[in-house]
């Protein structure tokens, strides 16, 4: 089945081409039985309007890392058990909201949008929260000590906004994805996928210990770069830069009416590589 923007609905299933194949290696000898335990995850791609159109920002994540070395993302990264935390001070669709449109429960919801504006913040300085519910931080390099505090997990989410008197902006966020790393993994993660747009005043950069390097680029450049063989991408990075492709704008972006399903591909041995095949 193909995918396509249908009025401003994207359809659920886009066919993943035959040349995404995972490295030499990234499956494992056995499957693990039974299947590793997921942890919920959160991912952000980060948008932008540049001088060609939509831009959404990117970082290589460092070889040798646990998961995904060596790949470009979106930033993202697990649930802190402290993400779920009530005390945060929150404006936006409540986490019942968010429960209905990823299909858990209101506290690993709130954790799930909590984990997003810290990961986004950790990893690229960009931080979705403001001194009111109708305002956003100007220049997020103020807190530059509380990045790194929150990056070691020396201190909690909701400590932070506290400490700073900031609201926690849920309303700059929308539900875009869900995708569950296969079984045949040893590590799982159970991976939202939120879209924001880049607060006004505010820069996105690569300072974090997981990342290589970071840039803003269009999605179809992207895209190219992983034909030419500069970029690795696993499938949901792929399939995000293809929809992405097809919007023109931020505003496209982030009016679009998503069809959140939970993907959970499967890796089969094709020869001497690894195919991810979707249901």
């Amino acid at each position: 089945m193909s995918r396509g923007v249908i009025g401003r609905t994207l359809a659920v299933v886009r066919e993943l081409p035959e040349e995404l194949v995972l490295p030499p290696g990234a499956l494992p000898a056995t499957t693990p039985d039974p299947p590793a335990p997921t942890r919920d995850a959160a991912s952000v791609l980060l948008v932008r309007d540049g001088e060609r159109g939509l831009e959404v920002f990117l970082q290589r994540r460092v070889l040798g890392m646990a998961f995904a070395g060596g790949m470009t993302v979106f930033p993202g990264g697990g649930v802190d058990p402290r993400d779920a935390d009530t005390s945060v001070e929150w404006a936006g669709p409540p986490p019942s909201w968010w429960a209905g449109r990823f299909g858990c429960g209101e506290e690993v919801a709130r954790a799930l949008v909590c984990a997003a504006v810290r990961e986004t913040f950790e990893e690229s300085g960009v931080l979705l929260a403001g001194p009111s519910a109708s305002e956003v931080v100007a220049d997020a390099s103020a807190y530059f000590a509380e990045r790194r505090a929150l990056e070691r997990r020396e201190l909690s989410l909701a400590a932070f906004l506290a400490g700073a008197r900031l609201v926690l902006r849920a309303d700059l966020l929308r539900p875009w994805a869900n995708w569950v790393t296969p079984v045949e993994e040893p590590r799982r993660y159970d991976t939202r996928f939120f879209t924001a747009a880049l607060p006004d005043g505010q820069l996105a950069d690569g300072v974090t210990s997981e990342a290589s390097d970071a840039v803003w680029q269009r999605p179809s450049e992207a895209i190219a770069d992983w034909e030419e063989g500069r970029r690795l991408l696993l499938p949901p990075t792929w399939v995000a830069l293809a929809d992405l492709a097809e919007l023109g704008s931020v505003a496209e972006a982030l009016a679009v009416e998503r069809e959140v399903d939970r993907v959970i591909p499967k890796l089969v041995r094709d020869g001497d590589v690894v195919r991810v095949v979707l249901p």
